[in-house]
């Protein structure tokens, strides 16, 4: 009973936090509405997919999968060149499905040549650090423009959204720190059924829409058409994949970090396993025309605030979001779960992540030079942060995949500048 308890906590939790992303790109590729619920069907059903291909082979552990924030930014790139560069809208994205599955083969090549594990060593406490630190900065937006009840730009903030959001804000701050250890242990799922209801109440819930009728559904595949060769998604794709490389030892550091030192749980490191199932989980991705997936540095602090280590509820929880996708009027349900909820109970989820941050850079023994690296790794992020993405229009696609993503550019800049460091001492 608590397996199940916990693994609709993790199901509710993973569909929480990656359904906004394909609602997203299917706006900006003019879905309609029945296009839209397939593509969430098939982005959800990946990450499921996902999340048990690491759980057996992989990197064994409790971190969830989500659609990538590269990928995500490349739809959204790809989605401006319909009508400039392809004719339709449809053949933008048999592109990109192609190029998941260049990302695939490619992780999977440099994850067998050992080029992954030897990545390992340039994660110290102070580049750990200054990733959980532009990785919280970067969503604190999202989060509150999310709980504000603004989701376009010109919108008017919602007053009776924000006090619906704070409740759920309180509620979640109580039941994480609550004496008795099932509230806690269970109070993701808690805050996220109460926000649910608190919503439905004040009338600030989705409207319920069924798009078929039909009980059982099973994802397509290739819905774009057959792999195509595209030498510019080609290109693109082996850059994402090497971020997409560093996104995903950032997340298995953290997580580590957090069951050695709030769990005292040593782990057998598997970081090559890791880095093969990512490369599975691209060409998951692909077949199955949705969003490239990456392990989601937000678990750690879901396994710190409700204390769930176990694997078992991890992949009970999987297998949860795997059956939920099949049954189109049950996706539909959770399609009626309002962003300002998942925001809120994400939002005080992330204040944990700021706690482990901290915690990692006291780690460090030379804390002078990591002022240096974290200074500039930061100042670098997140003012790139603020550039406007219209502005990058017509830029090369590679310069468009460092210039719009603050959070791994300013990782990077900071891996470089503390190993230019090391060496020149």
């Amino acid at each position: 009973m608590k397996n199940l308890a916990g693994g609709l906590q993790w199901a509710v939790f993973l569909i929480a936090s990656s359904i906004a992303a394909p609602i997203a790109i299917a706006q900006v590729f003019g879905m309609d509405g029945t296009e839209t619920a397939l593509f969430i069907q098939r982005t959800i059903f990946t990450l499921g997919i996902a999340c048990l291909i690491q759980s057996f082979i992989g990197h064994r552990l409790p971190i969830n999968e989500g659609a990538a924030g590269l990928w995500w930014g490349i739809f959204v790139v790809y989605a401006g060149m319909v009508g400039v560069i392809y004719p339709t809208a449809k053949d933008s994205l048999q592109a990109l499905q192609s190029g998941m599955l260049y990302s695939g083969v490619l992780f999977i090549i440099l994850a067998l040549f050992g080029f992954v594990s030897k990545m390992k060593k340039l994660f110290t406490p102070t580049i750990t650090f200054t990733y959980l630190m532009l990785l919280i900065l970067q969503l604190s937006g999202t989060f509150v423009n999310g709980m504000f009840g603004l989701k376009e730009k010109g919108d008017h903030l919602d007053g009776i959204v924000v006090v619906g959001s704070m409740v759920v804000v309180f509620i979640t701050f109580i039941t994480m720190n609550h004496k008795i250890k099932w509230v806690a242990k269970y109070s993701v799922l808690l805050s996220i059924g109460s926000g649910w209801i608190l919503f439905l109440l004040l009338g600030k819930t989705p409207v319920y829409t069924s798009h078929t009728t039909q009980l059982i559904e099973l994802p397509s595949m290739l819905v774009y058409g057959r792999p195509v060769w595209d030498s510019g998604i080609l290109v693109t794709s082996i850059f994402i994949t090497l971020l997409l490389i560093a996104n995903m030892m950032a997340s298995i550091r953290v997580m580590e970090s957090v069951l050695k030192h709030s769990f005292s749980i040593e782990v057998q490191s598997r970081v090559k396993e890791g880095g093969i199932a990512s490369g599975m989980n691209q060409l998951v991705a692909g077949l199955f025309s949705s969003i490239g997936p990456v392990p989601i540095s937000g678990a750690a602090g879901f396994v710190s605030a409700t204390r769930m280590v176990s694997m078992k509820p991890f992949i009970l929880g999987s297998i949860i979001v795997v059956a939920i996708t099949i049954f189109p009027d049950i996706m539909s349900v959770f399609a009626t779960l309002p962003a300002a909820v998942a925001c809120a109970v994400t939002f005080v989820i992330f204040t944990k992540m700021v706690e482990m941050a901290f915690k990692e850079l006291a780690m460090e023994p030379n804390q002078v030079q990591a002022f240096k690296v974290i200074g500039l790794g930061l100042m670098i992020g997140v003012g790139l942060m603020f550039v406007p993405t219209e502005s990058l229009v017509g830029l090369p696609n590679i310069l468009v995949s460092i210039l719009s993503n603050g959070l791994i550019t300013g990782t990077i800049v900071a891996i470089v500048l503390e190993q230019f460091l090391l060496w020149k001492k």
